[in-house]
């Protein structure tokens, strides 16, 4: 789904810091930033000025800007319902081959050395062992889900985030929707699947595999 660009008359392309700052106005009592981004949404006419009766004044959002909120909160449920559906295929795939299967588990993980080393926790979307009772054949793996580049690159962008999953793991994937990104965009620690929109799983790199410390 595409949203529309209410900006577009005002010479204002409406982005992610936009839409976020109309939901705080939406939730908020309304007083005013008075700083670019107010000034970009009111000449887009996606927020209006008011004056109360002792002359204050505060923000509204107006109709478009509902129109805006109600398009955005729309197109995040369908990325979403997206989200889900490839983590259920991925989950689904490595209950096939065999291995015990979770998905959205909080585990405890180390990061960095030495000194500046420290706990953190992490969720990865499908975490994964193989049905064993022996603690050297268990083969923990991560597959972690992305069906918007914006979300890939935010994520690559975080480090520690990447070093837990692997501190968790002796193998660490990323399952993408195909066309979001090029696998040689994901670091060479990380193994790469791509979905396929007919509901196929393709290696585009295996995950290097790693003993677990």
């Amino acid at each position: 789904m595409s949203l529309v660009d209410p900006g577009a008359a005002a010479g204002i392309a409406i982005t992610t810091t936009h839409r976020r700052r109309l939901r705080e106005v939406w939730r908020s009592a309304g007083w005013p930033y008075q700083d670019l981004v107010e000034v970009e949404l009111l000449a887009a006419g996606l927020l209006s000025r008011e004056r109360d009766a002792a002359g204050r004044e505060t923000m509204r959002v107006t109709d478009a800007g509902l129109h805006v909120l109600a398009q955005t909160l729309n197109t995040n449920r369908a990325v979403r319902d997206e989200h889900e559906a490839l983590v259920a295929r991925v989950a689904r795939e490595m209950q096939r081959a065999g291995r015990v299967v979770w998905r959205g588990l909080s585990l405890r993980a180390r990061v960095g050395e030495g000194e500046e080393a420290s706990w953190a926790m992490a969720m990865p979307d499908v975490y994964s062992i193989r049905h064993t009772t022996v603690e050297d054949y268990v083969e923990p793996v991560v597959h972690e889900i992305k069906v918007r580049r914006a979300d890939l690159l935010s994520d690559l962008r975080r480090p520690a985030k990447g070093e837990a999953y692997r501190w968790l793991s002796g193998e660490c994937w990323y399952v993408i929707r195909q066309g979001i990104a090029q696998p040689e965009e994901i670091p060479e620690v990380y193994g790469v699947l791509l979905a396929r929109p007919d509901g196929g799983l393709d290696v585009a790199r295996p995950a290097p595999k790693r003993g677990m410390k």
